[in-house]
Parts: structure tokens; C-alpha cells; sequence
């Protein structure tokens, strides 16, 4: 009874900060009602601000999830499971928006977007990513749970664990795999697919987490680490602004290719048919 007792505060926490994020979910889910009720007719406001508050909901769900990690490092089970339940719950709320600058960039590199829809779009995960970390700073210092402290904020929690070479060699190869799932997921069921982007999100933080966070995404990244891109710019900048876009431009690049050798193959076998 006295474990008990002693264990209640701790879960009293946790689905705090669980309650938070889902409030933010259904607040978010009625901001883009609004949004697409009021502002259908102004593309471009449309646009911005459907990923203003997509990159938003991202950012500020990890931040609370990454608090939460911290708390069982020794059972890692659980965070685990709620990397996947909120990668769930952003694939069925988000639809339509990417939260990753990769994304747009790899759109606009194989002609799904235009320069304007993409800079508009990039524009908007910037902001909404630093308004995030503003706004999980004041939450935290309400003190509404004893992980919530406001100086976390302030600090550079570094997540490299391991050299340069590496730590650009992991990011990258996790864009890389993520972006290319994407792609080849397209033509599975809505319902399977979400399932199995959320499965290999929370794979691709299993094995990357203890090196770099698994973050591959730059405006993810400028929202968790951004007293850390202050201190050392150049360092995380690399890791994790250039290399993510790195494994994204070597999949662009071969699908590219790809594209083209079949092209080819296709009018030497029409060729030869003629």
C-alpha cells in the first residue's frame, strides 16, 4: 500500500503531461476547422497556417514525450509505445502537411510544389517550430508536473553521443529510410500505412535515439535543441540541418534516376516492338 501510495504521484505526472498533449491535439484538430472553413478561398493563408499549427503539434507533443523518456531510462518499453501511439495520432490529424522541411524541399526538388507553396511552408515550420519551444517554456513554468521546469529550456541538453562522421551518417540514413517510406507507402490503405509509418518512426528512434535523438527533422531539431544550435551552431547545423537534407537529396536523386532509366527502357523496348 505504501508502494502504491509513493507510485501515485509519478502517474498523477505522467498522465499530466499525456492530458496535455492531448488537449493540444483536439485544440489543434479545431484551429484547422476553423482555418479551413474561414480561410479555403486565401491559398496561401490556407497553407501557412495548416503547417504553422502541423509543425506546432509536432514539436510541442515531442517535447513533453522527450520529457517523459527522461523520467524511465531504464525501461525504455514505455516511451517507446507513446513514440508510436503520438505518431499515430499525428498521421491521422496531420494529413495534408508534411512538419518536415525535408519533405517540402524533396516535393518541390521532384515538381509537387511550387517555389511560392514551398517557401511559404518552410516559412511556416520555422515559426511554428520556435513558437513551440516559447510556449512549452511557459507551460513548464506553471509547474504543473515536477518534470515541468522552466530552466530545462534554457539549457543545451546535447543528445550526440557519438562523433561528427557518425552522428551525420545516422541522420542522414534516417531521412533517408523515412522519406523513402513515404514514398513507396503511398499506394497502401490510409489506415495500414499510418501504422506503418508510425512502426518504423518509433524503429528509427530505437536504433538512432542513444546516437543523435533520431530527430531527422531540421525544424523538429531547432525546436528541441535550439540553445544547443546558440552554442555550437556549426556542429548541429551539419547534423542536423544538412545531413537529414543530404539523405533526402540521395533519394531524390536516385528516384530521379530511376525515373529516367525507365524512360529509357521503355522507349528502346518500344523501339524494338516498332
Amino acid at each position: 500500500m505504501t508502494a502504491l501510495r509513493g507510485l501515485w504521484p509519478e502517474v498523477q505526472d505522467t498522465c499530466t503531461s499525456l492530458g496535455l498533449m492531448l488537449l493540444l491535439v483536439l485544440f489543434m484538430g479545431l484551429a484547422r476547422v476553423v482555418t479551413r472553413l474561414q480561410l479555403h478561398t486565401f491559398m496561401m493563408a490556407h497553407t501557412f497556417v495548416l503547417e504553422f499549427l502541423a509543425t506546432f503539434q509536432l514539436c510541442f507533443c515531442t517535447h513533453e514525450l522527450q520529457l517523459l523518456s527522461e523520467q524511465e531510462p531504464a525501461h525504455p518499453t514505455w516511451p517507446l509505445t507513446l513514440i508510436y501511439f503520438f505518431s499515430l495520432v499525428h498521421g491521422l490529424t496531420l494529413v495534408g502537411t508534411s512538419s518536415n522541411p525535408c519533405g517540402v524541399l524533396m516535393q518541390m526538388l521532384l515538381g509537387g510544389m511550387s517555389p511560392e507553396t514551398g517557401a511559404i511552408r518552410l516559412l511556416a515550420q520555422l515559426i511554428g517550430a520556435l513558437c513551440s519551444r516559447y510556449c512549452i517554456s511557459a507551460l513548464w513554468s506553471l509547474g504543473l508536473t515536477k518534470y515541468h521546469l522552466n530552466e530545462r529550456t534554457f539549457v543545451c541538453r546535447n543528445p550526440i553521443q557519438v562523433d561528427l562522421p557518425k552522428a551525420v551518417i545516422t541522420e542522414a540514413i534516417c531521412s533517408f529510410i523515412f522519406h523513402s517510406a513515404l514514398l513507396h507507402f503511398q499506394e497502401i490503405r490510409t489506415k495500414l500505412r499510418i501504422h506503418l509509418l508510425a512502426a518504423l518512426i518509433t524503429f528509427l528512434v530505437y536504433a538512432g535515439g542513444s546516437l543523435t535523438g533520431a530527430v531527422f527533422n531540421p525544424a523538429l531539431a531547432l525546436s528541441l535543441h535550439f540553445k544547443c544550435f546558440d552554442e555550437a551552431f556549426l556542429r548541429f547545423f551539419i547534423v542536423y540541418w544538412l545531413a537529414p537534407s543530404l539523405g533526402k537529396h540521395i533519394f531524390t536523386n536516385m528516384i530521379t534516376k530511376l525515373g529516367y532509366f525507365k524512360m529509357i527502357c521503355n522507349g528502346r523496348l518500344g523501339g524494338s516492338v516498332g
